[in-house]
């Protein structure tokens, strides 16, 4: 499933109904548990399980309690009471790499909604707006207890398998430097490599070690977007140390030489500027150029000259495909000032190359 469709359906679904993402280390699962709490409006609360012993998550002996009650009680950790006064989202994370006494645990807060008790016998219950959350890391290159198929029965499960454009939509939105976002747009293949089809111990990227890049740069301040088509040495080296060799090498030498890379603001108010570099793109780079297109839609209001002066001549230089795909991507932004001008400018040909496309099936 993509982030898009998760975060479409996972705040809908009923508090009790506990959630279960699988997937690799690095796509983003406790991030995006976050971001649905953010959305939900409620506290959000990670918990590890794997750093955990059974007592941290079921409680210890209240020995003190013992002596004056003759009841055995346990004092409970501070996050799970919290999770039964007020509603939470409860972030259960690394569930299949934590002791199997923490398992227990975890999934009794899942199947019965409690953990503990008090003095009369009464479990401790999570409160009813409370939802939990877990994640596992899923595939060859984990070393994992595998959960019982009883158990999983138990969750609304997820495969988690979040696209580019998953990624480049977040990172737009979350301020990740504008240049790491259109290496990642052009160079889908950087975005995560499966460890398990590299020599163990490489260090492959994803998406959570692009996003430690992009901090890390911020604080040297040797941004891509400060130093694009300069030298930019000691950029390498951070890079190499958490997305590896190869990703480095790539991303090291798109900012060196970004100054030839067109932007959406480039076609849109400087196209005869650029139309000479636009010329001798090759597809995947026009392709990349129209996500910059739509990205740019999404949050500005395109004047008249700038879709007749500068968008309008970028499409006609289009292949017909293409063209349609620049209609489409545009459209799917629902912004309609800007449509209705696109509409107005090139929607005379999308319509003759959609009809002969039928035609020609």
């Amino acid at each position: 499933m993509d982030i898009q469709t998760f975060k479409n359906v996972a705040p809908s679904l009923p508090s009790e109904i506990a959630i279960l993402m699988r997937g690799p280390t690095g796509v983003g699962k406790s991030h995006l548990a976050k971001q649905c709490a953010e959305q939900l409006g409620l506290p959000f609360i990670d918990v590890r399980g794997s750093t955990m012993s059974e007592g941290d998550v079921g409680g210890y002996p209240d020995i003190e309690g013992m002596k004056e009650t003759g009841v055995m009680t346990f004092c409970m950790p501070s996050w799970f009471i919290r999770a039964t006064k007020e509603a939470v989202v409860l972030m259960l994370d690394e569930v299949n790499r934590s002791l199997p006494g923490v398992q227990q645990s975890f999934f009794q807060l899942v199947l019965d909604r409690e953990l503990g008790n008090d003095k009369e016998g009464n479990p401790h219950k999570l409160h009813p707006g409370t939802r939990v959350y877990a994640a596992v890391n899923h595939g060859a290159e984990y070393d994992v207890n595998e959960m019982d198929p009883a158990l999983l029965r138990r969750f609304w499960v997820v495969d988690l398998e979040p696209t580019v454009e998953d990624w480049t939509s977040w990172a737009a939105g979350a301020g990740v430097d504008p240049i790491l976002v259109d290496f990642i747009r052009q160079n889908p293949q950087h975005l995560r490599v499966d460890p398990s089809e590299v020599e163990p111990g490489t260090i492959c990227p994803n998406p959570a070690s692009w996003h430690r890049v992009d901090t890390c740069l911020k604080h040297m301040g040797i941004t891509p977007e400060s130093v694009a088509g300069e030298k930019v040495g000691t950029m390498f080296p951070v890079c190499q140390g958490m997305i590896g060799t190869e990703a480095a090498i790539s991303f090291v030498d798109f900012v060196s030489r970004y100054e030839l890379v067109v932007s959406a603001d480039d076609v849109l108010d400087r196209w005869k500027e650029v139309k000479g570099r636009v010329d001798e793109m090759t597809a995947d780079r026009k392709n990349a150029l129209i996500e910059k297109l739509k990205t740019h839609a999404v949050d500005n209001e395109w004047t008249v000259e700038q879709v007749e002066k500068g968008l309008k001549h970028f499409a006609e230089g289009l292949s017909d495909e293409m063209l349609v795909h620049l209609w489409n991507q545009v459209s799917s932004t629902q912004v309609l000032p800007n449509i209705q001008k696109l509409h107005h400018a090139i929607g005379k040909k999308v319509v003759q190359n959609v009809k002969a496309s039928r035609n020609l099936s």
